[in-house]
């Protein structure tokens, strides 16, 4: 393998960390954030399009309701992150929504959670890419005529 692309790995990404050692990695927040909070961030990309496509489709007069929709969408947010922040201080070990549904539920309902978190990661990729590919095409034609080239590439 050339040097080149694991120097640019090295670069970008930092030292590799030893597998017995990973247990007791804290992220910094510097990297926490966006890894953590991509399936946050690619909603953003594509939802604010995809409401005011719906509310066109409903007629002009039905955009006298985005300024209601963007209060409920913040209401939504906040309840969110008010949820999210009583789920930290209880489980403080880092388990996430797996642990929640584990312990509270069992097994059976954690590996349902585990599951659906799998597909969602998923999608989120294949959304945020399809989204990029539509954005990207409406200024670059290139894009715009081989957008499955482009969603394939990216990915």
């Amino acid at each position: 393998m050339s040097r080149a692309p694991s120097a640019v790995k090295r670069l970008l990404l930092g030292r590799p960390f030893r597998s017995d050692a990973l247990g007791h990695t804290l992220l910094s927040k510097r990297i926490a954030l966006p890894v953590f909070a991509s399936d946050a961030l690619s909603s953003v990309a594509y939802a604010p399009e995809e409401i005011f496509l719906v509310l066109s489709v409903a007629g002009l007069s039905a955009y006298a309701f985005a300024p209601w929709i963007g209060i409920l969408v913040a209401v939504v947010l906040t309840v969110v992150v008010a949820s999210y922040r009583q789920n930290v201080h209880a489980y403080p070990s880092g388990g996430g929504d797996y642990e929640v549904a584990t312990k509270n539920l069992g097994a059976t309902a954690g590996l349902t959670v585990g599951s659906a978190l799998l597909v969602d990661y998923v999608l989120t990729v294949a959304v945020s890419i399809s989204a990029a590919a539509s954005n990207i095409g409406s200024a670059v034609p290139f894009v715009a005529h081989h957008k499955v080239l482009f969603a394939v590439g990216a990915s």
